[in-house]
């Protein structure tokens, strides 16, 4: 069965097509030089932007995958949650298709999608997840470890209090001055950074607590940039930029692991767009070989906003509804920018 998916929640445009577990064809539209002046995403720019970018991504997945719109058997596209305007453009591209070929259509979540990107196919040679396994979904919108039993079976297990992690790096980098997206830009000079110079909170520090909060973090590094009394440069600001990382990275990986242990899980699966981060990547291999955990986290391409996690999602959702001769009603979809994942299973 080939699947077409479509994402379009935030500041991606893509597009991919799979045959069962395997990626034929996956194209991403990214909207970094639309937003970069503003040091962070400009809805009203964002929804414009997938407007004008979508129909080029469709033909590129269709040309890179081989395959005609003839050869597709159903169609999965983002829900939510994420920028309505955005989400609505991706929608109504996926019910024109979905109409003009009288083929079932799907609307999956974002977070869901994130969840179960390691088990597509790809030539990285990573090893699949075993159910049950805690999956923690970290990016600029979301910071989540949820327990997952099998496909369409979670448990939220922490969630972030106020910024999510890639957010609060984000805007950490924006208070140094440096090109969005911040967080990227903080990685990078990290690597070159002293971790331990300044200490930065880790809040929620309880064994017991699996939430985040990182709010604090923004407070503190402001502090320090009062202290240093200059816009920090050279050393200076390599080392602000790993003790910021390294608060965060701490946070996220020991969370995890006790989330893992106290759910009786022996795999952490890892996505969402900050799992891209070299440092948390790093962190996260150390100390589950460490404490006997088994580690995946999808290859770069799929850590990010992309449909070939979409599509793999609506494989499983079109297939089930599919078994159970079940109605679509594809075209009275409508974007739920405030989904909650848990909500999303247990309608």
């Amino acid at each position: 069965m080939k699947i077409l998916g479509i994402e379009s929640s935030c500041d991606e445009c893509s597009a991919a097509i799979i045959e069962d577990d395997k990626i034929l064809s996956h194209v991403i539209a990214s909207q970094i030089p639309v937003h970069a002046k503003y040091g962070g995403v400009v809805p009203e720019l964002a929804s414009r932007a997938h407007i004008i970018d979508i129909v080029e991504v469709l033909r590129g997945a269709f040309a890179q995958a081989g395959v005609t719109s003839q050869d597709i058997d159903g169609v999965a596209v983002t829900q939510g949650p994420g920028l309505i305007g955005s989400l609505l453009v991706g929608i109504e591209a996926a019910k024109a298709f979905a109409y003009a070929r009288d083929i079932p259509l799907v609307g999956v979540h974002h977070t869901e999608g994130h969840l179960l990107a390691p088990l597509l196919d790809t030539t990285e040679g990573m090893q699949k997840p075993r159910f049950p396994f805690m999956g923690l979904v970290v990016s600029g919108g979301h910071t989540n470890l949820i327990a997952v039993h099998g496909v369409g079976q979670y448990e939220m297990i922490g969630q972030t209090l106020d910024d999510a992690a890639g957010e609060a790096l984000d805007k950490v980098g924006k208070m140094l001055g440096l090109p969005y997206p911040g967080g990227v830009a903080i990685d990078r000079l990290a690597v070159g950074g002293n971790p331990e110079r300044f200490h930065f909170p880790r809040a929620l520090p309880q064994h017991d607590n699996f939430d985040f909060s990182f709010s604090g973090l923004k407070t503190s590094v402001m502090t320090q940039l009062r202290r240093l009394q200059a816009m920090p440069q050279g050393q200076d600001l390599a080392d602000l930029c790993a003790s910021a990382l390294e608060a965060v990275v701490d946070s996220l990986v020991r969370k995890t692991l006790r989330a893992a242990h106290a759910a009786h899980a022996s795999t952490i699966v890892v996505a969402g767009g900050v799992s891209a981060n070299k440092r948390l990547r790093q962190r996260l291999a150390e100390d589950c070989r460490a404490e006997g955990l088994q580690l995946s986290i999808p290859p770069m391409k799929l850590c990010t906003d992309n449909a070939a996690m979409i599509a793999g999602l609506g494989k499983f959702k079109l297939a089930s509804l599919l078994a159970q001769h079940a109605h679509f009603e594809a075209f009275n979809l409508q974007p739920k920018p405030a989904w909650n994942l848990i909500e999303a299973i247990s309608v």
